[in-house]
């Protein structure tokens, strides 16, 4: 039986449970579910956190703009996020290895390629590829979204069964249930027009997303046929009770 592929975006807040620190305790959640899935799933990551993992560790002092200070941070914090996700998954005899990259990587047919070839013959030989934008020469996501759109694009272009967007909240709520603190998900969407005006423009503390960014990921995966579900990724188990139905998300098709 051939394996279905997921693409999991993990963003920063997801990643440190909206604490100050990665959290060692979701990245090993993270990877025990994927080790009770490997059977029937394969796993591709995109994966924020590298600037929210040299916090932990460094205090930059500098007379620069904060943009590149941030890059400064992402690649120090970078080679550590990678140690961590590689140190938890391997307990659980999982493999895994890092790929940057850049938007301008899927604006050229042969980076394109390349980047295909690569990614299929790591999952074909059971690596888990980790990807991250390339903060050092790239500002794009560190401006704003995340690593959503890079996760989108990457899914497209990879041809993915599923494209999993972890965030902060139970998926996208609707604006009335919103505004009166009863938060309410919408199941599911078809039609991201009518979705638009029950979101907030309003960004996550650690990330540079909100929910627009997710709703544009949406759209590029959408026309690639890539279905998007918004996942509570705080919550523990959330990909295996989000593929069991056990939990609310957002399934935009």
């Amino acid at each position: 039986m051939q394996k279905k592929r997921i693409l999991l975006k993990i963003g920063s807040n997801t990643l440190t449970k909206e604490t100050d620190h990665i959290s060692r305790g979701k990245i090993e959640d993270i990877g025990r579910q994927i080790a009770k899935l490997k059977d029937s799933y394969e796993f591709i990551i995109v994966s924020s956190g590298a600037i929210a993992a040299a916090k932990q560790f460094v205090k930059l002092e500098h007379n620069g703009q904060e943009i590149t200070v941030k890059q400064a941070l992402a690649s120090i914090g970078q080679p550590h996020l990678m140690r961590i996700f590689q140190e938890n998954f391997r307990e659980l005899g999982l493999f895994t290895s890092q790929c940057l990259l850049s938007y301008s990587d899927f604006e050229r047919e042969v980076s394109k390629e390349n980047i295909c070839n690569t990614i299929n013959v790591l999952v074909a030989n059971n690596f888990i590829p980790i990807i991250n934008e390339n903060d050092t020469v790239a500002t794009d996501e560190i401006k704003f979204g995340d690593n959503d759109k890079l996760a989108a694009l990457t899914a497209a272009l990879m041809k993915v069964d599923l494209l999993i967007i972890a965030t902060n909240t139970d998926g996208i709520y609707t604006k009335e249930s919103f505004i009166n603190k009863k938060p309410e998900t919408i199941r599911l969407v078809s039609n991201l027009a009518d979705l638009q005006n029950e979101v907030s423009s309003s960004k996550s503390s650690h990330g540079t997303g909100g929910m627009e960014s997710k709703i544009e990921a949406a759209n590029i995966a959408r026309q690639a046929n890539v279905e998007t579900w918004i996942v509570n990724g705080i919550k523990d188990n959330f990909i295996i009770d989000a593929l069991e139905n056990k939990t609310a998300f957002t399934t935009i098709k």
